[in-house]
């Protein structure tokens, strides 16, 4: 494989940061649901976490497979505490809008340099973003409906626990 162009190496290099840190701020967002006794969002964080990891990875591998060395980047710490459960939620929506302007972004710098096969291999995270807001939107929905009383929080918290088995169920 050819090499990427210097600016589009840079944009993957941010990614990689953005991953991590997304990856990150998912654990801490576990551990605050864990402290909660939200044990169904504990572990939807747990697989967001994951699943950030493993886009991480991804981006690493193209790097590399793009005879570019990949650099480990520092890693924010996260925020780790939250007013409410639709806080962290919006904040959740906000990180992942942030991950699919920076996406959309390396997408442009691919189309305007011509690189073909960035371009591709950026279209699976197009997508997977677009599912991303979705899901959380959707979250956020169920949270205005059912609303953020104490005893509301056991119906989010089933609701994330039933949301994880799906996507877990569709993943397989």
């Amino acid at each position: 494989m050819t090499k990427i162009s210097a600016q589009i190496a840079e944009a993957i290099q941010n990614q990689i940061r953005m991953e991590g840190e997304a990856s990150s701020s998912y654990l801490a967002m576990a551990y605050w649901c864990d402290d909660q006794g939200m044990q169904g969002c504990k572990q939807f964080f747990l697989r967001q976490s994951e699943e950030e990891r493993m886009h991480m990875l991804k981006f690493y591998e193209y790097l590399s497979e793009s005879n570019v060395k990949p650099l480990t980047p520092t890693i924010v710490e996260p925020n780790q505490s939250f007013k409410s459960v639709k806080d962290l939620f919006e904040r959740v929506l906000d990180q992942e809008k942030s991950v699919t302007k920076s996406i959309n972004n390396i997408v442009k710098l691919a189309d305007i340099d011509k690189d073909y096969t960035t371009f591709e291999f950026l279209q699976w995270f197009v997508m997977e973003q677009r599912e991303e807001e979705a899901t959380i939107e959707g979250v956020l929905d169920k949270i205005k409906i059912i609303g953020e009383g104490p005893q509301s929080l056991y119906y989010i918290d089933k609701e994330i626990e039933t949301l994880n088995q799906e996507i877990i169920k569709a993943e397989n």
